[in-house]
């Protein structure tokens, strides 16, 4: 069974206490890398990468040297650092790499050791692999059992949200948009065509840059670049989508047109998809972590009143999730238009009028 990055994060230290090795399996382009990196940090320990895929045994083992009669190993630099100090040893496409080379990673797993050299008490094994459920799909050598032994598998299948969290401080706000009203478009799941792009989480990533880095995305773009250069890293059909998406962006409402501005009128022509899009957006900025104002408690009082009963209670637990001073001041509001908001909660909650 596959875990989301957030159950993965909150077990793994579970196992690296005991320093067992972690083997990470899920499709290109969801994020395994980052994962592995987002816990070395959170453990304050640097990562020493290597990619399996282009070793040969001596990257592995390191280079003979003699004294008299007696022949020694001498250790590659990356490995001495890993015996010396504590750090993430990350191992990246282990089922892409050789068999003679599998056959050391084997004993690393195993014993902690390699050619006579122990791996420091606190150093950490990580692998990432894009084999298990989805291995047919790529050009891998799958694991035998005696090998996935050594390992502690996790097969990785992120959520939406979890890229959408990690994606609020990391790529353009326009992309971020895009993808939170259109899930569909992350990522593709199905079985792919061969020579066909498709997106993923990592293209959207590399995408953002390249259109933030030309300013692409900025009011009165070339739209036709744009969608030659998102067509080029998602394909076609996210392409034409995000164009379209783009060429209407300044007609998005933000959070802060609705909290700061009271600009409630913007929404009114906006269906259940659109209302819970910008709930999501509430949530990703952490807007109701802090206190908020008198005039924005009113704002977001005004636009509650306005929500259909699944957008409103999800508003409603939203922001049961931040300041709880924040769900008192709603509740106790109430709209410029003279209703109570805890009289709409009580007809959201029965079905009846107040």
């Amino acid at each position: 069974m596959a875990v989301d990055f957030k159950t993965f994060i909150s077990v793994v230290p579970h196992v690296t206490a005991v320093r067992k090795p972690v083997l990470v399996r899920g499709r290109h382009g969801v994020g395994k890398s980052q994962v592995v990196y987002q816990f070395a940090a959170n453990a304050d320990l640097p990562v020493v990468e290597r990619r399996a895929s282009q070793m040969t045994e001596g990257d592995l083992l390191g280079l003979p040297s003699t004294d008299g009669n007696v022949t020694s190993w001498n250790p590659p630099e990356w490995f001495k650092t890993a015996c010396e100090t504590p750090v993430v040893l990350f191992l990246d496409e282990v089922d892409r790499a050789t068999p003679e080379v599998r056959q050391g990673i084997f004993e690393l797993t195993d014993s902690r050791k390699l050619a006579g050299f122990n791996l420091h008490p606190e150093t950490l094994i990580f692998a990432a692999v894009n084999g298990g459920e989805h291995g047919e799909q790529y050009q891998v050598g799958e694991m035998d059992p005696a090998e996935l032994d050594r390992w502690t598998v996790f097969d990785v299948e992120p959520t939406v949200e979890d890229w959408l969290g990690w994606a609020q401080d990391n790529v353009h706000e326009v992309i971020w948009d895009f993808i939170n009203q259109n899930h569909q478009h992350l990522e593709h799941s199905d079985d792919f065509e061969t020579n066909k792009v498709y997106p993923s989480r990592r293209s959207w990533d590399r995408l953002s840059e390249c259109l933030s880095g030309a300013s692409l995305l900025d009011e009165g773009s070339d739209l036709g670049t744009v969608y030659n250069l998102t067509n080029a890293f998602v394909g076609f059909e996210a392409a034409v989508a995000f164009r379209d998406f783009v060429e209407n962006y300044e007609r998005q409402v933000t959070v802060e047109d609705i909290l700061d501005k009271g600009e409630i009128d913007k929404t009114a022509k906006f269906g259940i998809n659109d209302h819970s899009a910008l709930v999501e957006k509430m949530e990703a900025t952490s807007v109701f972590q802090g206190r908020l104002t008198d005039e924005q408690t009113q704002n977001l009082a005004d636009y509650f009143l306005t929500l259909p009963s699944e957008v409103a209670m999800k508003l409603w637990t939203v922001l049961g999730q931040g300041d709880i001073e924040n769900t008192v001041a709603l509740h106790q509001a109430t709209g410029t238009d003279g209703r109570a908001v805890s009289g709409y909660i009580v007809e959201l909650l029965t079905g009846e009028e107040s």
